[in-house]
């Protein structure tokens, strides 16, 4: 048993870090894109997201009409550098804030989807992009490791 588990140990050693940093990137980006498409129409946002923002996604800091703005281009902006790798480790942190706030204040009963988002974007924050990215190529996370030691 323990020569197979040394086995499957040595294959899965040999899944290249900057797969999974993508993966790590891409997926939870996808989420976060989706979820801002259904909020606009073209460049303009959908009369349904002003009402849901107001009644069902309320914040108790922020007025509804600018939460809605907010998160409407955030779903875009942070999703898309994310893909890309372009100022990764921040747009992390930006998904990884409106993922807190989405769990505190909006669906306090979501925690293991939640949980799941927070737990591949904190990766992302914590070992950067990989070397399949923009910030890798322009130099600007030049600390960046993909897999943990």
């Amino acid at each position: 048993m323990r020569k197979a588990l040394a086995h499957l140990n040595s294959y899965a050693n040999r899944i290249p870090a900057d797969l999974v940093a993508l993966g790590l990137r891409v997926f939870p980006a996808l989420v976060f894109l989706q979820s801002g498409q259904t909020k606009v129409e073209g460049l303009a946002i959908k009369d349904s997201t002003w009402f849901l923002f107001e009644h069902e996604y309320a914040l108790p800091l922020i007025p509804s009409d600018v939460a809605a703005v907010l998160a409407t281009v955030a779903e875009h902006l942070f999703p898309a550098l994310l893909i890309v790798g372009l100022l990764t480790r921040v747009s992390a942190l930006g998904l990884l804030a409106m993922t807190a706030v989405i769990q505190i204040f909006v669906y306090p009963s979501a925690w293991m989807t939640h949980g799941l988002w927070a737990a591949a974007l904190l990766a992302v924050v914590a070992y950067g992009p990989g070397r399949w990215s923009l910030d890798h190529l322009l130099g600007l996370d030049p600390v960046s490791k993909a897999k943990p030691a």
